[in-house]
């Protein structure tokens, strides 16, 4: 590392991983969250960029094939002149920088002007997208050697720094990074060179993604197969006998939901849970966020029933929202949950009631089913007469009323306080086309709100003609009668009303239709 200057800033040069963003290193994550600039690449999955700080500036210099952003000299000046700004600086680059990632240029260029800079790890594209696609690179008795290499040269040149005739025969597993375009002349030099036709041979587009595809066959056939299938860069070569251990050992790509679309429409500080479920199954997600949750500006009205909560028998939570803002501005207070001692707490759902124990609340009531009027049902259960009870609601500014006129019907003085706002996020024609113009095979519902919203952003972009090809999976029957309303055909609907259960109708759907 360059010698510490305490004028300058230090330059990050981290590797993403291959694609999955659960392959990242701890010491990566580590150096985003402390950035004050991330300069980003192409294969880096942009999701890693949430663990940045909101601050940070954000820089894409992604390269394509045949597409180059920003080029390599103005990415070196870029690091440069932010590092001499005294910022922290995290270089963000797709698998591991000193493999074929242009990382020892970047990191010279730094040393030269006396930047301080580390270096961090990353696994390489070939290790994982092998690893994922069920081959291992080497096995004993069949490899026990291996070598990664460029299939990617400069054109202009008029010689290969690649010694294909050594490698073809002295290596036992072959990984050729960047190859797919060069793909029949990489195959002609190998099998020129000794390396029989007949030998095994995989290609591994987007590994580690849920879209990850692999193609298998042998020298022979392997660039016949990719022209008819059209396999397109980022992808990996794989050439040696461990390639014939993939039907033993394929995990990725037999989950039950591999090869499916599905958007999730869910807040994206909510989205995690649904996302991360069904991107364990195999399913490719895409997050297009049809709400956003923003706290009001003004709690004033909150604030001021804080000094009454001891005359309150019932505090009613309808969403994590809620419990979220209401606990939040209870600390701001300068109060924690000993305020609520008096008061017993009901939960709508799983995921309200573990939020509310996370602020050291466990709930006296949770409904069976997780709507309004079950929750109705279980209190007219409890007792007939609430003319003595005071019941404290905080929710968004549009709740349902069913529950709080339901509860005035049996005696009860109810006190709403809209405590957040459901608001439309605002998407380009193009952000709209780039999820909906290839038919997703699910959309998501978590809620009516997600629907309405939804339909607003399409029709607001011209994009109405969508809502006819929509197949919707909801989170209870509420949501699905929304849905219904706006055209849109239902084919999935969970029971109970969670995210887990949504995520397992979602499996039994798929798993039925690939049965029939």
């Amino acid at each position: 590392m360059a010698a510490e200057s305490t004028s300058r800033g230090t330059v990050y040069i981290v590797g993403a991983g291959p694609g999955d963003e659960g392959l990242i290193t701890t010491r990566g994550v580590e150096a985003l969250q402390r950035a004050d600039v991330v300069i980003y690449d192409y294969l880096a999955n942009p999701v890693l960029l949430d663990n940045c700080p909101e601050s940070c500036e954000r820089i894409y210099v992604g390269k394509m094939a045949g597409k180059h952003s920003l080029p390599q000299e103005e990415i070196n000046a870029l690091l440069i002149a932010r590092a001499l700004e005294g910022k922290i600086v995290v270089r963000l680059k797709g698998g591991d920088p000193f493999v074929f990632g242009r990382g020892g240029e970047e990191a010279l260029e730094l040393a030269g002007q006396d930047i301080p800079f580390a270096v961090v790890p990353g696994i390489t594209s070939a290790l994982a997208a092998a690893a994922y696609a069920g081959i291992p690179l080497t096995h004993r008795g069949m490899a026990s050697t291996a070598a990664l290499i460029s299939g990617h040269e400069d054109p202009k040149k008029t010689g290969s720094d690649v010694d294909w005739d050594r490698l073809a025969v002295g290596a036992g597993t072959l990984a050729i990074y960047m190859g797919v375009k060069n793909l029949p002349g990489i195959v002609n030099r190998l099998t020129g060179a000794g390396r029989p036709a007949a030998t095994p041979a995989a290609l591994i587009q987007w590994g580690t993604l849920n879209r990850q595809k692999t193609l298998t066959g042998t020298l022979a056939d392997i660039a016949a197969l990719a022209d008819a299938r059209g396999f397109d860069p980022p992808a990996i070569l794989v050439v040696g006998e461990v390639v014939d251990l993939r039907e033993k050992l394929r995990w990725f790509d037999t989950r039950p939901l591999v090869g499916r679309k599905i958007v999730v429409t869910r807040s994206r500080n909510q989205a995690s849970d649904l996302s991360r479920g069904l991107r364990e199954l195999g399913a490719e997600v895409l997050e297009f966020p049809s709400i956003a949750i923003m706290p009001l500006e003004n709690l004033a009205k909150l604030d001021q029933l804080f000094k009454e909560l001891g005359s309150f028998s019932w505090i009613v939570f309808t969403s994590v929202n809620g419990v979220q803002v209401f606990f939040s501005r209870l600390e701001q207070a300068g109060l924690d949950a000993r305020a609520l001692s008096t008061a017993k707490v009901a939960a709508i759902g799983t995921g309200t009631s573990c939020r509310l124990r996370g602020f050291g609340i466990r709930a006296d009531l949770i409904p069976r089913r997780f709507t309004s009027e079950a929750v109705l049902e279980t209190f007219a259960e409890l007792k007939t007469d609430y003319s003595k009870e005071r019941i404290l609601f905080p929710g968004s500014e549009i709740g349902r009323e069913l529950l709080p006129a339901g509860l005035e019907d049996l005696g009860a003085e109810v006190v709403r306080v809209p405590v957040y706002r459901n608001l439309i996020p605002k998407y380009s024609e193009e952000e709209v086309d780039s999820i909906f113009r290839e038919e997703p095979d699910l959309v998501t519902f978590t809620s009516s709100s997600t629907v309405t919203n939804l339909v607003e952003i399409l029709r607001s972009c011209g994009r109405e003609r969508y809502l006819r090809q929509i197949r919707g999976a909801c989170i209870g029957p509420v949501t699905t009668g929304s849905a219904r309303e706006q055209g849109i055909q239902m084919l999935v609907e969970s029971s109970p009303h969670t995210i887990s259960a949504l995520i397992r109708a979602i499996k039994h759907y798929f798993q039925a239709k690939e049965q029939t």
